[in-house]
């Protein structure tokens, strides 16, 4: 858990960096050149300088001083001049400022074990477990970039069965390929495919293990759906319209829809958002347990966040069954929690909710074909 530092003594040599760059920093990252905006005119290498977020993207690139809205990220030491990092930007990639007194004290974890480690959000490695997957299974993950949590079902599968990862983005899915191939994971097999097209509707021509895919074909799925990612932190700029949050529920659906037709009866769909919304986590539980009365809702093993929000017509019971990470409602509490092994599960509730990002899961069995 991460404290802010008030005692940093801000620079006249000063760096803006866009809001994105911003969060990677105050997650424990350096500053690589594509995300700096601006730079002090006569800013030389080895200089010490002052980082700074430029949160409502008003800084021109490559100006020479910046007088808007700026958040203080803490002192680092600049690698490059400015001349060197705009003369030939873009190609430089590297490291522009290397931070060495952030304002949070946030451990960098690049380049760590790469071929042994990837890191994630406690919600996000949670999910797997949920999921369950074991030897021998087929598994799809519906919407799989970065790629983090197929990688980690594929290691808790001990890399036997199959893994179908799908997402609609190249790159995205180069980068799970990749991901796999650092790991040392063989069961890993990624499409370049829409989910929402996934399902196969006529059965003429088989398409060898390739999307889209016959009904019934998977034992386990995960829909980590698109969403609107209010749970993400830290975020210092909120640019989204209210248009723009209420428009991943039709989409959610699709997805959801595809996921029950192609899970085989007595398969575990597990739906997960990383978000805070009632539409995108509770309302649509409701909607599918009304849509899909062929599905159940499970207990979820193990259970660290909070239960579910109240709202969309769910029962207490089924409220329980839910699993909800969400910072900003977490209260200040008195706990002695210095000892995990001794902590009750209210304190371990308590310390998961108040230290991660927002996040939403939520598991289905189904009962029986469609």
């Amino acid at each position: 858990m991460s404290f802010r530092r008030n005692n940093i003594k801000q620079q006249p040599c000063e760096v803006i960096v866009g809001a994105q760059c911003g969060n990677a920093v105050l997650r424990g990252a350096h500053v690589y050149v594509p995300g700096i905006v601006s730079a002090s005119k006569f800013m030389k290498g080895g200089d010490v300088v002052s980082v700074y977020s430029d949160i409502k993207g008003k800084c021109k690139k490559g100006a020479k001083e910046f007088d808007g809205t700026k958040i203080f990220l803490g002192n680092g030491i600049s690698e490059l001049s400015r001349k060197e990092i705009f003369s030939r930007f873009p190609e430089l990639k590297g490291i522009g400022v290397r931070m060495t007194d952030p304002v949070y004290l946030s451990p960098s974890f690049d380049n760590v074990l790469p071929s042994y480690l990837f890191l994630q959000n406690l919600p996000s490695a949670v999910v797997s477990h949920v999921l369950d997957p074991q030897p021998g299974e087929k598994i799809l993950d519906l919407c799989a970039a970065p790629g983090g949590k197929t990688t980690h079902i594929a290691a808790l599968m001990r890399d036997q069965g199959e893994v179908i990862a799908l997402d609609k983005i190249s790159n995205k899915v180069e980068k799970i390929k990749q991901n796999a191939l650092l790991l040392g994971l063989n069961s890993i097999r990624a499409f370049c495919f829409d989910g929402t097209k996934a399902l196969k509707l006529d059965m003429v021509k088989d398409t060898d293990g390739e999307p889209p895919f016959l009904p019934e074909s998977f034992d386990r799925i995960l829909l980590d759906a698109p969403c609107s990612g209010l749970g993400q932190r830290p975020n210092m700029a909120c640019t989204w319209t209210l248009k723009e949050v209420t428009s991943y529920q039709p989409l959610q659906r699709k997805l959801f829809t595809v996921a029950v037709e192609l899970l085989k009866p007595g398969g575990v769909l597990v739906y997960s958002t990383c978000t805070v919304t009632l539409a995108e986590n509770e309302e649509q539980v409701a909607w599918a347990l009304k849509t899909f009365p062929h599905l159940q809702l499970q207990r979820q093993d193990p259970q660290i966040g909070g239960e579910g929000m109240l709202g969309a017509g769910l029962s207490s019971e089924q409220l329980k069954r839910l699993q909800r990470f969400d910072p900003c409602v977490v209260p200040s509490q008195d706990s002695d929690t210095g000892s995990l092994r001794d902590a009750r599960i209210e304190d371990t509730s308590w310390l998961a909710n108040k230290d991660c990002i927002g996040f939403f899961i939520a598991k289905f069995v189904k009962c029986r074909s469609t």
